[in-house]
């Protein structure tokens, strides 16, 4: 009988199968908690010290961003850095992946953020394994993250809640990408960027948009296609929910597409995203009807565990 594969079953893969998209220009980027942080200006930073208390570093920088100065904690940068990479985040998750579980000391910091006005609090329709508070950026702290260069200039940040019908989607991004991080991680691997669907597709349409009409349009969209690492699929170019630019332990920067399938994913539609090589994941109470769209399409492709 068919299986969901968990977590550890992606481990082994990864290290067997780690290898995918190597990186032909072979950049490397600024190590951080991620890889992705840099560190910010003299002239837009001063440093305000004070004794931790009970375990918790409450020392603040302050950021100045146009007339504004704002000052935040390393955590509380951390936070908004996050916040901007995958552009909304569960509180739920941010409590368990970034602060360990200390729910207070989030608390902390989102107040202080939200005060600053740099955060905002939204409702989404959520799953019953976690609550409906999502967080994300506002464009203040959109703009203080540029101003501040707290990140690598090849990080795309975001703000605001775009598509709230894709909310309950994307919120799951963000769970993810921490499950196979720690997976590189161990591997000896190290995250160097995160890529959303929504920065893939404005490339690939700018590209495709600049082909001539009268060149061989099937070949320039392989040709597009493979500039990317990406594959054509029934004259589509399918796009990952989430690329993963990681360093290997040789350091090699390499890539890792991933996709969250949903019980509401068109079978045509499932079936592109496998052929297109994508790592699939998804709910486990997703995992029957999907795997039965995939042996009905003959298509072996592992769904691991979300």
């Amino acid at each position: 009988m068919s299986r969901a594969y968990d977590i550890c079953d992606f481990a082994a893969f990864l290290r067997k199968y780690g290898d995918s998209g190597r990186d032909r220009a072979g950049r490397k980027e600024e190590p951080s908690r991620d890889a992705s942080q840099r560190t910010q200006p003299d002239r837009d930073r001063q440093q305000h010290s004070s004794e931790p208390r009970n375990g918790y570093d409450r020392s603040r920088t302050i950021y100045r961003s146009r007339n504004r100065e704002h000052c935040l904690r390393e955590s509380e940068v951390q936070t908004l850095t996050d916040l901007g990479k995958f552009r909304l985040v569960p509180a739920d998750d941010l409590a368990r992946f970034a602060y360990r579980g200390d729910r207070s000391r989030m608390e902390s910091d989102l107040h202080s953020l939200s005060r600053q006005g740099l955060i905002e609090e939204r409702s989404i329709e959520g799953h019953s394994s976690y609550s409906t508070r999502v967080l994300t950026l506002t464009k203040d702290g959109h703009r203080l993250l540029e101003r501040a260069q707290l990140v690598s200039n090849r990080q795309a940040l975001y703000h605001g809640l775009v598509k709230p019908k894709e909310a309950r989607h994307d919120a799951d991004l963000y769970r993810l990408y921490h499950k196979v991080a720690r997976e590189i991680d161990d591997v000896g691997g190290k995250v160097c960027r995160v890529v959303l669907d929504y920065e893939l597709k404005k490339e690939l349409y700018k590209k495709l948009s600049q082909v001539d009409p009268n060149k061989d349009l099937a070949y320039e969209r392989i040709r597009v296609a493979n500039e990317y690492d990406l594959k054509v699929v029934n004259d589509k170019i399918p796009v990952p929910d989430l690329r993963i630019e990681y360093e290997d332990d040789c350091r090699e920067i390499r890539r890792l597409d991933l996709e969250i399938a949903t019980r509401d994913y068109r079978p045509q539609g499932l079936a592109e995203k496998a052929k297109a090589g994508f790592h699939l994941f998804a709910r486990q109470q997703d995992h029957p009807k999907l795997r039965r769209v995939l042996d009905t399409q003959e298509i072996t492709a592992r769904i691991f565990a979300l």
